[in-house]
């Protein structure tokens, strides 16, 4: 299988050629476009079990959609809803992603939730995704994806964390430092040990409390 990363960092899309007896495995709706040869199969990938932790504990799609040609190649993109990287990586093992930076992956890799063991709210969630298996892994984020290795304390504010190694120990606290009568708390991610990290540049967050000011209020007379 061989894959193309498009349009990167700004608005990626992963675009992926499938040979004979190749497939790739996507949540419903992140297809953009594909060619007339590829045939999709839509499943509860692990079963009716896992499909519903998926869906009601994270709010990743309960089906997922696999992609293969039957002969010759064919080709299929992905493009994730928010503008922003995709990063490709090679699975041996666990990843932990926050919800929704799940975009696609090949058959060796099973995607489960997870419970974050974090006293308060994970990107508006208790939940985490879990990817274990061995295969290529595709996660998206909002902005730029960088990559950095930690090795003793790392702190990333709770809404730019995308992806981390398990062997990462997290805890969510809040930076009362900074309280003031304007402002409330910031919630923090604290990462400690050796693994990588990657943060997204753009906080969904951040931009939902910049547009707020602009949006259109309904006037009494209107």
């Amino acid at each position: 299988m061989q894959h193309e990363i498009l349009n990167r960092p700004s608005y990626g899309l992963l675009e992926v050629t499938l040979g004979a007896g190749e497939s790739i495995v996507s949540d419903s709706g992140a297809m953009a476009w594909m060619s007339a040869n590829v045939r999709t199969k839509t499943a509860a990938r692990g079963g009716i079990l896992s499909g519903l932790k998926r869906k009601l504990l994270s709010g990743e799609s309960f089906f997922q959609n696999t992609y293969s040609v039957e002969s010759g190649t064919g080709r299929v993109a992905f493009a994730p809803g928010p503008a922003g990287d995709i990063v490709a990586h090679e699975l041996d093992g666990d990843l932990l992603l926050e919800k929704g930076a799940y975009l696609a992956s090949t058959e060796g890799v099973t995607v489960d939730s997870k419970w974050s063991g974090l006293r308060g709210f994970f990107n508006e969630g208790l939940f985490v995704l879990r990817c274990t298996g061995r295969g290529l892994l595709f996660f998206h984020a909002y902005g730029e994806i960088l990559e950095i290795e930690v090795d003793g304390q790392y702190t990333v504010d709770n809404g730019f964390a995308v992806a981390w190694e398990p062997q990462l120990e997290y805890r969510l606290t809040k930076a009362r430092k900074i309280r003031s009568f304007l402002f409330s708390d910031q919630i923090l991610l604290r990462f400690q040990g050796r693994g990588k990290l990657w943060v997204q540049s753009r906080s969904p967050g951040a931009m939902a409390n910049w547009v707020h000011p602009f949006r259109r209020v309904q006037r009494r007379n209107d």
